[in-house]
């Protein structure tokens, strides 16, 4: 460790009232931190920097603490902060006041501080929470459905006439050559008797699709729109939906998997990872191999050891199943992963990549209509 490294540590340690001693040495994210560890340590010195009464000088609220906390901090050290703040400092305004909870704007970093913390809750505070996912979840849902069902129920058929006339399904070309013996020479015209449009093919041969779903921390943004993609599959006709989450247990959530709400109440983030064991139960969920989706959302970190993981994902494979790994499903589709798994298996024959929601709707809708 060079002397500038010491150096920031240092400054870290002391806080803000170091800064006329100490300056940062190349530390790009040093304010970023020394701000995150003074919202939670300047209480040490009778400091309220939470988000109660909003006093000037606060700069960040409860659920931004949090989220740039796990952002700058390895998970070891959120652990210990987050361990400090709920019982050494008694930062408990989001776990037992409704009120302030009320206060806060539901949004997805609301949504994710819940699913952080929704184990610590209860009572109204903990109905109160669960409304605020709902909103948050039912949001997601409505931003994705329509692109979501227009990639999947169907292409334009160019053959079958329809009698759904929108500009958006007009056959020109068809339009035209119909219409060319009516043709008005004197003014230069066509004429137009009948308008021809394309139909839209609806297909009803139900797929399997499996969402397999890794609820490790670092995979909190992906697990949220899991649960908002696999609850708009499953209502689609053409798609017959399971959905699992996973850490070193297996939870099979398919009994809910049309109310995302139910479904993220239900996650546990955190823990062990067990991916092979994980694809091993999602395996006993195909009925027939050749119209299966395996959908495993990971960063495909093992923490039991690859071997199980390649293995299982192989027999899928040979199966006749198409395996598709996704190491993020956001907005972002901005993946923090295991490159030498992701690499393993797509020489095995999976998909490997990142995606956004709309991105996967169309992947899954030409694998279903190919």
């Amino acid at each position: 460790m060079d002397d500038g490294q010491v150096l920031n540590r240092w400054r870290l340690v002391l806080g803000k009232y170091a800064a006329g001693q100490i300056s940062y040495s190349g530390g790009v994210n040093c304010m970023g931190m020394e701000e995150v560890l003074d919202f939670l340590y300047s209480r040490e010195y009778g400091e309220e920097q939470g988000i109660r009464g909003g006093r000037e000088g606060s700069r960040l609220t409860v659920p931004e603490w949090l989220h740039e906390m796990k952002k700058l901090f390895p998970r070891e050290t959120v652990e210990i902060m987050e361990r400090h703040a709920l019982e050494k400092y008694e930062m408990t305004e989001l776990l037992t006041d409704p009120e302030v909870l009320r206060r806060l704007e539901p949004n997805r970093e609301l949504l994710k501080t819940i699913l952080s913390l929704k184990h610590l809750m209860k009572g109204e505070v903990l109905t109160l929470a669960r409304e605020i996912v709902s909103r948050v979840a039912r949001e997601i849902m409505e931003k994705l459905e329509q692109d979501v069902r227009r990639a999947l129920q169907g292409r334009l058929n160019r053959v079958q006439g329809s009698p759904v006339r929108s500009l958006r399904n007009l056959n020109v070309e068809k339009t035209i050559r119909k219409n060319l013996p009516y043709y008005d020479r004197e003014r230069q015209q066509l004429v137009l008797h009948r308008v021809y449009f394309h139909s839209r093919v609806k297909r009803y041969h139900q797929w399997r699709v499996i969402v397999c779903v890794d609820e490790s921390g670092s995979m909190l943004d992906s697990v949220i729109h899991s649960a908002v993609m696999a609850g708009i599959f499953a209502r689609l006709p053409m798609l017959d939906t399971r959905l699992v989450i996973f850490d070193t247990n297996v939870v099979d959530l398919s009994g809910h998997v049309e109310d995302p709400v139910e479904t993220l109440m239900s996650v546990q983030l955190g823990g062990g990872t067990d991916i092979g064991g994980a694809l091993h139960y999602c395996e006993t969920l195909m009925d027939n191999p050749h119209r299966t989706l395996m959908v495993l959302i990971s960063d495909l970190y093992e923490g039991t050891g690859s071997h199980n993981l390649y293995s299982v994902s192989r027999n899928i494979i040979e199966s006749g199943a198409r395996l598709i790994v996704l190491t993020a499903l956001d907005m972002t589709a901005t993946p923090n992963y295991d490159r030498s798994a992701a690499a393993r298996l797509a020489g095995e024959g999976a998909f490997v990549g990142a995606m956004t929601p709309e991105k996967l709707a169309e992947h899954v809708a030409e694998m279903v209509g190919g």
